[in-house]
This record gives structure tokens, C-alpha cells and sequence, in this order.
């Protein structure tokens, strides 16, 4: 089980990978230049106009956070309630979009209608679209949910349409780094980056930590409290979005400057020159299978812990105690990115990553009866915290060697490829995992005195409910988890061997010049 994060909502497919990921989004300049452009002198008191520029800041990066781990944590975890793991890999296709923003992100750069100006011109249609969609979606959500496999396919395409939507407003982050610039003082614009912070944690921590623990209807009980539900939060993220449509409204936006014009066919034709580089799609190619190893691990340990017993407010706590290793392994990451070997450290984060993946097949095989032993729910929560620490290791190192390569002239096309391809590694083999689950299970009803002809499956979920009314009991002979762990556990070993670890060793000493357009 990995612990959430960026990489995951652990019950999720969003995993705890993805949030990191999710925050590569939001660093979509070189850091080192971005940095720069930060870096604070000497701090002025803030102005009354900064302090209402900061607020707004953080929650525009809120509003981008609570629908994506909405829909690709929490959502995905409610559902299995009631859908196999192949009707869930369907639902999955709806977070393929958030990876592949690549594709129209230069429209959002580029387009725009000057009479509202450039920001507002995107920001104000999709605040206002996403507070419809959740408002008109929260009034049946509660229904759609008692019987999702009747309507998979319209919450999927719905679902996949919020997503768009975040995913747009997350193309939209170079444009409000470009305005915070303008609205802070220069002593002052390290705040921004503690905007993004905030806002996109902030809002994974509503929409999972809190979320996941007020819905459990247990939690609601044990402290006397109503349940949340999920038609209610939806709600409330829609009253976020159209709160910052009115104040947006009232926002006077400054004046762009002349050279903040984008032309989108220049921008489609770096892209293209910089993928024909033979280092760069080395790179991409690395990044498309890099996770493979842990994937069964992110999108199925924790589902598997919770059908065994484990509760979701357990695991929602869990998560915070994962922070502040997730801090640490940032700040590691910084520094043994430094020097001449920049991806050592994602190379050696491996083999912990991969460990911590057959622990957490190991901890679902071992899973004890109830109540759960303190120790039992002590490796639980450790497994958890080191392979958080690994990946944030991993991911502060590659986000540390894309700043090093990226040319500074069209770094922010270089990051968001980088980070695009980063984001798919880990969002196309969820669809195959999750199916691979069902398919390689071996389950049946075992009915007492039975007239039935037919077996009945016990796969499927109306298959385990067709077994319950006739009195039979499903009896798992040969539960696929283990299989795709091992197939996964094989695969990313060996990737890992013949493929990630050669490959990053020769990327690590190409001279930067090599990487950029200019030098080919």
C-alpha cells in the first residue's frame, strides 16, 4: 500500500504518486529559475491589495485540487462498494484526461478574450461550468451511486468531463504565476509558492482526509455527528467554484504585457522539436514505465485492506502521518540531486519502492481477523510511511534533473512535457491492473442442496449478490491481486535491472547543452 498522496489516495486511483505528480503540474517553470524569480530580499509588511491576491491565489490552487481527488480518490473508493474491479478499471478511463493536458494546454496559453482579460478569459467559464456540473450531478449523485453498474458509463463520461475541466484550470498555473507576479511585490513573491502549497493540499485534504473520515458512517456515529455525504460535499465544492466566479468578477485584473502573447503554433512546434531530441525520448520513455513495479500496489493494496476489514478513517489518519515524511524526503531529494549524479538517489529509491510494494501484497495475505492487532495497524502505517518517503525521494530527483535540462529559453514547454509523460507512467496501466485483478480470479458460489444447472460466478458484483439470494456463499479459489503483484513486482525488477537504472545513468551525464533545441 502506498500512502496517499500525491502519489495517492491510497484506497484510490489517484495514488500517492499522482499527487506529487499533481504538484509537478503546478511547477511547470524550472525551479531553479523560479526560485530566482521568488527569491525574497527583504520582506515588506504586505499591502492590503497582496493580502487579497494571496487569498485569492490559494484558493484558485484550492479549486483545482478538490475535484481531481474527488473524482480519482475518493470516488473510486465509494464505488467498490458495489463495482467489480473491471467496472472499475472503466471508471478509471475518466483520469486519463488529467494526464494528457499536454495536448491543449498551448490553446490555453494563447487564447483569450481581451475585453475580460487573459486569466479571466478561462478561469471565470471553467469556475463557473465546474459549479454547474457538481450542482446539476449532486441532485441524482446519491442514486447513481445505490446502482453505479447500471450507469458506469454515464458517471464515467460525467466524471471525465470534471476532469477536463480541473485539468484545464491546471494548464491555467502559468498564467497565474504570471499574474502573481504582477499583483505582489517583489520582496514578496516567495509567498507564491506557499500559495500553491496550501491551496492544492488543502483541498487533497478536504476531499480525501476529510472527506473519506465524515462519510464513514461509523466515524459519524462513534462522534455523534451527521454523516457527510457525498451529494453534500459536492455541493459544497460547487459553492467554492462559483464563490470565486463572483469574486473574480469583482477583481480588476492587470494589465498583460506585450511579450505575455503566446503564439500556439510556435509552442506546438517546440514541442515537437524537443521530442525529436534522441536524449528526450529516451527520457519520455523512461518516465512511461518507471511505475509499473508499484502500480498493483497504489490503485489495489489499499481496496483489498478494506474488504478485509480495514476501516477508511483509518486510512484517511494514516495519511497524515505520512506528511511529514513526504516534507523530509522532499528536502532529501533537493540535496542528493546536487552534483554530478542528480538521479542516484531516484535510481537506489527504487529497491525500497519495490519492497515496500511486496510488503504491502504480504500485509493483504496476512490480514488478520478482527479486531486488528496495534502491531498489525503499526506495519500498516510503516509500510505506508517509507514508500511515501521513497517516492517523494524519486519525485523531488526528477523534477530536480528536469530543471537542469530543461533550456531556460522554453523551460516551462520542457516541464510540462516532462511532467505530462511523468503523470501518464502512472495513469495507463491502471485500466489493465485493475481488469488483470478480475480477470485472473478464480471465484464460485458454493450453494448447499442446489437446483441450479448453471454455476454462478462470484467475480462480478452481481454475481456475489445472484450467489447471496440463493442462498450460496462465495468461495475465492484464486484471488488475482496476488498474481498482478507478481506480475507487476517482475516486471518493474526487472525494468529496473536491464532498462531504468542504465538508461538514467547515461541520461545524468549528457552535458545540458545536449538537451536543448538549439544544440539538438
Amino acid at each position: 500500500m502506498t500512502s496517499l498522496p500525491r502519489d495517492e489516495v491510497e484506497l484510490s486511483l489517484l495514488a500517492h504518486a499522482e499527487r506529487l505528480e499533481s504538484e509537478e503540474d503546478l511547477s511547470v517553470l524550472p525551479q531553479d529559475d523560479l526560485e530566482e524569480e521568488l527569491k525574497p530580499h527583504m520582506k515588506t509588511p504586505l499591502s492590503s491589495r497582496e493580502k487579497r491576491a494571496i487569498f485569492l491565489l490559494t484558493a484558485l490552487f484550492l479549486s483545482q485540487g478538490l475535484p481531481v481527488v474527488l473524482a480519482t480518490g475518493s470516488l473510486p473508493f465509494l464505488l467498490r462498494k458495489n463495482l467489480s474491479y473491471s467496472q472499475l478499471a472503466i471508471f478509471s478511463l475518466s483520469s486519463y484526461p488529467y494526464s494528457m493536458k499536454l495536448l491543449w494546454s498551448p490553446i490555453v496559453d494563447s487564447v483569450s478574450m481581451p475585453s475580460i482579460g487573459r486569466r479571466k478569459s478561462w478561469i471565470l467559464p471553467l469556475q463557473l461550468m465546474l459549479g454547474i456540473v457538481l450542482l446539476v450531478l449532486s441532485f441524482s449523485i446519491n442514486e447513481l451511486m445505490e446502482e453505479p453498474a447500471e450507469h458506469l458509463y454515464a458517471l464515467t463520461a460525467t466524471f471525465t468531463l470534471i476532469i477536463i475541466m480541473a485539468a484545464t484550470q491546471v494548464a491555467l498555473t502559468r498564467l497565474l504565476i504570471g499574474w502573481a507576479l504582477k499583483l505582489l511585490h517583489e520582496s514578496n513573491r516567495s509567498y507564491l509558492s506557499t500559495c500553491q502549497s496550501i491551496g492544492f493540499t488543502t483541498g487533497f485534504l478536504l476531499s480525501f482526509t476529510v472527506f473519506m473520515a465524515l462519510n464513514s458512517a461509523d466515524f459519524a456515529q462513534r462522534w455523534g455527528i451527521p454523516q457527510l455525504t457525498l451529494r453534500t460535499y459536492m455541493r459544497f465544492c460547487c459553492a467554492v467554484s462559483l464563490s470565486l466566479v463572483v469574486w473574480l468578477l469583482l477583481e480588476k485584473e492587470e494589465k498583460e504585457d506585450a511579450n505575455e502573447n503566446v503564439n500556439i503554433k510556435s509552442v506546438y512546434l517546440t514541442m515537437w522539436e524537443i521530442c525529436k531530441l534522441k536524449h528526450v525520448q529516451s527520457l519520455l520513455l523512461l518516465h512511461l514505465f518507471a511505475f509499473i513495479g508499484f502500480q498493483a500496489d497504489s490503485d489495489v493494496t489499499s481496496l483489498k485492506l478494506v474488504e478485509k476489514g480495514l476501516t477508511q478513517e483509518f486510512l484517511s489518519i494514516s495519511v497524515l502521518i505520512g506528511f511529514p515524511f513526504q516534507i523530509l524526503g522532499s528536502y532529501l531529494a533537493g540535496r542528493w540531486a546536487r552534483g554530478n549524479k542528480p538521479l542516484k538517489a531516484w535510481m537506489l529509491a527504487f529497491w525500497p519502492r519495490l519492497a515496500m510494494a511486496g510488503a504491502g501484497a504480504l500485509i493483504v495475505w496476512l490480514f488478520p481477523g478482527q479486531p486488528i492487532p496495534a502491531v498489525f495497524l503499526c506495519a500498516i502505517v510503516a509500510q505506508g510511511m517509507l514508500s511515501t518517503f521513497a517516492m517523494t525521494i524519486q519525485f523531488g530527483g526528477m523534477i530536480s534533473f528536469h530543471s537542469r535540462i530543461s533550456d531556460p529559453l522554453v523551460g516551462g514547454t520542457y516541464m510540462t512535457l516532462f511532467a505530462t509523460f511523468n503523470n501518464l507512467g502512472t495513469t495507463w496501466p491502471k485500466f489493465f491492473v485493475l481488469r488483470g485483478v478480475d480477470m485472473f480470479t478464480i471465484a464460485a458460489c458454493n450453494v448447499q442442496h442446489t437446483t441450479l444447472t448453471k454455476p454462478i460466478e462470484c467475480v462480478s458484483q452481481q454475481g456475489k449478490a445472484a450467489c447471496t439470494q440463493s442462498g450460496g456463499e462465495c468461495v475465492i479459489e484464486r484471488d488475482g491481486y496476488y498474481i498482478i503483484s507478481g506480475i507487476c513486482l517482475a516486471l518493474g525488477v526487472l525494468s529496473v535491472i536491464f532498462h531504468m537504472i542504465p538508461t538514467a545513468r547515461r541520461l545524468q551525464v549528457i552535458p545540458a547543452e545536449k538537451w536543448r533545441v538549439s544544440s539538438g
